[in-house]
């Protein structure tokens, strides 16, 4: 996860500051929250399930809020936060480093464009325009859009119309047609009986070069860690891409298709429309989803595979006989 430009944390805290219910006897300064991979030894980390066991053997975080069943898969100089809910207690640390986080709210630093800023663009009309924005040259951005504080736009992009970008990162040729939302705060809160906790989503939104992204799509920054779209992907009208989600190169994703958080996508991956893919899976490279499946456990590579729950296609075709 790169530099968080986005967001100003409030840290660093002590840890014991952190967690002073749980009453650890530890003074030491936490200065960041970090996924497991991307921690290093000044942030606290979170470790909920043993999916990522790869990533909590080897991480370098400081600490780790985790369970008393998981913790010992932790490295030995990683002090475990031992709680009996990992994301209700990583909630309430993520709101004490960053308590702005779990609302957007206007960007009050847009404006008009500075035409003498951006010489080679070409602005559609009402365009606004935020404080330290990149956008690369002869870019065109639409009639209406609004592109917030510290986004930036690589060269020769495509952004159209009605279009709200934020907490994103954009590289060169990317085509974003009319009306999509791109970095807002996905869906993510603690259920609670009275009222909801929200999570603060502090992760940005990567977009890599060559990706076409078609009319009305919603792609939704990370929670903790970033969200990402590879090379040369092409997305269809009306797709949902949640929080954390990382699709490789070279993918086609048909119209309507939903990305549960934190699944990763492999490389070559085509996907037909109004398909579904839960949460936290892994979709190998070369795959291939038939249009309206229910994907809901991890895919290997080069397969094919359709229906609900899907399966592979000689056994959707074996069991559609029956």
């Amino acid at each position: 996860m790169s530099k968080n430009i986005f967001f100003t944390t409030e840290g660093p805290y002590l840890l014991d500051e952190l967690f002073e219910h749980i009453k650890i006897n530890n003074k030491t300064k936490i200065f960041d929250i970090k996924s497991l991979n991307s921690a290093s030894d000044k942030h606290l980390s979170f470790y909920d399930s043993i999916i990522y066991k790869d990533f909590a053997i080897k991480t370098r975080a400081l600490a780790c809020i985790t369970t008393e069943k998981l913790k010992k898969d932790l490295p030995n100089n990683c002090i475990p936060i031992i709680v009996k809910n990992v994301l209700y207690e990583l909630c309430k640390v993520t709101k004490k480093f960053y308590p702005t986080a779990d609302v957007d709210t206007l960007d009050k630093l847009v404006s008009f464009p500075d035409k003498s800023k951006y010489p080679s663009i070409i602005f559609g009309n009402n365009v606004l325009i935020g404080n330290n924005c990149q956008i690369g040259e002869h870019s065109v951005v639409g009639s209406n859009t609004i592109i917030e504080s510290n986004v930036s736009i690589g060269r020769y992009c495509t952004i159209g119309a009605n279009i709200t970008i934020k907490n994103s990162l954009i590289g060169d040729n990317v085509v974003i047609q009319d009306g999509c939302k791109i970095g807002l705060k996905g869906f993510g809160f603690i259920p609670a009986k009275n009222k909801n906790l929200k999570f603060p989503h502090i992760g940005q939104v990567h977009i890599h070069k060559n990706v076409e992204i078609a009319s009305n799509c919603t792609i939704d920054r990370g929670s903790i860690d970033d969200t990402i779209i590879g090379e040369n992907t092409y997305l269809d009208n009306q797709v949902h891409v949640a929080h954390n989600v990382k699709i490789g190169k070279n993918c086609m994703i048909a119209g309507q298709v939903g990305f549960g958080g934190s699944s990763v996508i492999g490389d070559n991956v085509s996907i037909g429309g109004q398909a579904g893919i839960s949460g936290h899976l892994k979709i190998g490279n070369n795959v291939k989803i038939g249009g309206g499946s229910g994907v809901v456990k991890d895919v290997p590579d080069n397969c094919v595979i359709m229906g609900y729950p899907a399966v592979s296609l000689k056994n959707f075709i074996k069991n559609s006989k029956k």
